[in-house]
């Protein structure tokens, strides 16, 4: 009788096109780690975090009439981009891919998106994935108000958001990260956003400045930093944030994350202290201000590649943000733009650069899913990362131009004169910062 069980088994496995080779070779599917769930979990409060942070970070630097509204901006996109993401946000940007350039919308106000294991990320659930990348697409547009500080009007901020997030992020976030063509057929390395959060966010801010203009007064009335210990905290809280940004970007508790994390933290030790020196040398003096805007830097520029280079690498990342961003940032008195907090200067050339570096210092022996970088033997790869720089400069500036031209044809962009010298606290929000009693 055992024989024959058998010799049935064997001839319905041949019948229906199996071997028993197959059978037993047949690869276990992938199960939900808890150690790398919890990671997730932690990772995306910390990035979440990050938008507070960089409310104290953007509220210190404006002026005290300004500080509520600056401070009010990233926490409403808090809770704008949290809706939109669940609602179309998720699925544009990481549903099955569409020719290249967008996800489909399968996952519509999350359908079919469970506990059960992400498809990028298979040792998580799927929901966390989503939360997890979701904590970015907040952050990317609060880093943007910046550039306008002091002088866009609420209701356009919340219709830019919803617009921007939609058109410009998600897209550009699928092309890279979801399966799209700059991640996929190009080929281009970006681990944690330098492209899809920082040179994005940075292209959006300049084109901002250009078509609001700048804040009356400027080059004329001192607009100083009210409240440097507040920058100096939000600064503090985005270094911490950002352990669960670049090192959470793993996607699991393992080897890579920890690299990342050291070159995360390496990089910006580095960028404030080049950032110092520069400083030091040019103007005397060291500033506290100087040191904060040093360690952003170099938190933006190895964002790109904390998952691919060593951390010897990173010092010399960290190194180059800090005196790039710092000629980048003084360039600005030159070319007579207004970006508010230096959202181009920092986060658009930390960006760029560390783009860039991943072409040149990415190494396979750091993380095997990446390529070697131009001083690893592979040439090429710099190339794929400029291509790449390019397209979202030139994507970025367009979309987002058309995006704010409708708004100031609809709404309005910019409070007006009366408004402006009153400031956003009051004349958005009849409210003040600070009661002097």
């Amino acid at each position: 009788m055992k024989r024959l069980g058998i010799m049935i088994l064997l001839c319905l496995l041949a019948l229906t096109g199996v071997s028993f080779a197959e059978v037993q070779t047949a690869p276990a599917p992938q199960k939900i780690d808890s150690g790398d769930t919890a990671w997730m979990l932690v990772s995306t409060a910390l990035v979440m975090l990050m938008t507070p942070g960089l409310a104290f970070f953007y509220g210190g630097m404006v002026r005290k009439k300004n500080v509520l509204g600056t401070i009010m901006q990233s926490f409403v996109l808090l809770c704008i981009v949290s809706v939109i993401w669940v609602l179309w946000g998720y699925t544009l940007a990481f549903g099955p891919d569409k020719w290249g350039i967008i996800g489909g919308f399968d996952w519509i106000g999350l359908r079919g998106v469970e506990q059960g294991p992400a498809p990028l990320a298979p040792t998580i659930p799927h929901l966390l994935f989503m939360m997890f990348q979701g904590m970015f697409a907040v952050i990317t547009p609060a880093l943007i108000t910046g550039a306008f500080a002091e002088r866009m009007k609420f209701s356009a901020l919340i219709l830019f958001s919803a617009l921007w997030l939609t058109f410009v992020y998600s897209p550009l976030c699928h092309w890279v990260w979801g399966g799209g063509w700059i991640g996929g057929t190009l080929g281009a390395l970006d681990f944690a956003g330098g492209t899809v959060v920082h040179i994005n966010s940075a292209i959006a801010a300049i084109t901002a400045v250009v078509v609001i203009g700048k804040r009356r007064g400027h080059g004329v009335e001192g607009m100083a930093p009210h409240n440097l210990p507040m920058t100096m905290l939000g600064a503090a809280l985005l270094w911490f944030g950002w352990f669960g940004f670049n090192a959470g970007s793993a996607l699991t508790s393992g080897g890579l994350a920890s690299v990342a994390f050291v070159t995360t933290n390496t990089a910006a030790g580095a960028a404030a202290m080049s950032w110092l020196l520069v400083e030091w040398i040019q103007r005397g003096k060291p500033t506290a201000l100087g040191a904060v805007s040093g360690a952003v830097a170099g938190l933006v520029a190895i964002t790109p590649a904390a998952g691919f280079v060593s951390p010897l690498s990173s010092i010399i990342i960290g190194t180059g943000a800090g005196i790039f961003c710092y000629i980048a940032v003084n360039l600005k008195q030159r070319l007579g733009y207004d970006d508010s907090l230096d959202v181009l200067g920092i986060h658009g050339a930390g960006g760029t650069w560390g783009a860039l570096a991943t072409g040149l210092f990415a190494s396979t022996a750091i993380n095997s899913a990446g390529k070697d970088g131009l001083f690893f033997g592979n040439p090429p790869l710099l190339g794929i990362q400029a291509i790449a720089v390019v397209a979202t400069y030139v994507f970025v500036f367009v979309v987002t131009l058309i995006i704010l031209k409708l708004i100031d044809l609809t709404v309005g962009l910019r409070v007006d004169e009366e408004q402006e010298f009153v400031g956003i606290d009051q004349s958005q929000h009849g409210e003040s910062g600070y009661y002097i009693l």
